[in-house]
């Protein structure tokens, strides 16, 4: 290959970013020129790259990686990084650029956090094509291509949650206990809205009850039982902000606790104001 003959290209999406939860902002790729350097310097979106050959490496805040063929590594907003290609075999690569709120908590369930934004793709890694397809989309500006990246997105992610939950899992129970409790977590912040249990959770992960409620107190300092109603009484604030033409009762049903008396109970003991009165206040 002629390492000298630096190419570049980059599709935006046609659909302007309006906050919306998710957004791609763009695609693109690049061979790039021996020793080219970006930073340092700071993103205000998540920049994720591709490395599909040569060498370069990427610095965070925290440390220093050595990159090649099969790599992926993530730029979160706000961090100071810098990035450079190998004199000798500089790296060819692809990117995308996204952001939006329901993007942080797509990263942090990946586990694609500050402290781990690098990792190894499987040698059948379709990554490189999912980008490029945003890429192809991008380029026909049809108001399809910005749900369409949003799938390829999403394949991303999944692959890369895959890889980094893989490498998170280190020899011994501690490990174990973290990844069963982040289920927990996880079984919760989706179920909540339905009159789940404790018990139910447990048959769902196949763990007695009483164990994961050890476990789940020693990890978070909270009993399951607490910390569920805790997550629903906070997605009842959202509610009661946001939606002012629901009643006390569908605010509480829509939470999983259909009974609006012990609802405005839990409320006041956790905020110290009934809903009714959270809501008059948050609405001054």
């Amino acid at each position: 290959m002629d390492h000298s003959a630096h190419t570049y290209s980059v599709a935006s999406n046609p659909v302007y970013y309006e906050h919306s939860p998710l957004h791609v902002l763009f695609a693109g790729e690049s061979q790039t020129k021996p020793g080219h350097a970006l930073g340092p310097k700071l993103y205000d979106y998540y920049l994720l790259h591709f490395v599909e050959s040569g060498h370069g490496w990427f610095r965070t805040e925290q440390r220093t990686y050595h990159l090649s063929a099969g790599d992926c590594f993530l730029i979160h907003p706000g961090q100071l990084v810098s990035y450079v290609s190998d004199t000798d075999a500089p790296w060819r690569y692809r990117w995308s650029a996204f952001i939006g709120s329901e993007a942080d908590r797509l990263i942090e369930e990946a586990g694609f956090g500050t402290d781990a934004p690098v990792f190894k793709a499987f040698g059948d890694s379709r990554i490189p094509q999912w980008i490029h397809a945003m890429q192809q989309t991008f380029y026909g500006r049809k108001a399809s291509s910005h749900p369409a990246s949003l799938g390829y997105l999403y394949l991303i992610l999944a692959e890369a949650g895959e890889h980094l939950t893989e490498a998170a899992k280190l020899p011994g129970p501690d490990s174990q206990v973290r990844i069963t409790v982040k289920q927990m977590i996880q079984y919760m912040s989706t179920q909540y809205a339905h009159p789940v249990s404790i018990e139910q959770m447990a048959a769902s992960l196949g763990y007695n009850r009483a164990y994961l409620s050890r476990i789940f107190k020693k990890e978070t300092g909270l009993s399951p039982v607490t910390y569920l109603l805790k997550l629903r009484i906070d997605k009842s604030r959202q509610l009661l902000r946001e939606r002012p033409e629901l009643s006390i009762e569908q605010v509480a049903a829509s939470v999983g606790l259909p009974d609006a008396l012990y609802f405005s109970r839990q409320f006041r003991r956790f905020y110290g104001q009934s809903p009714t009165e959270y809501r008059i206040t948050v609405g001054k």
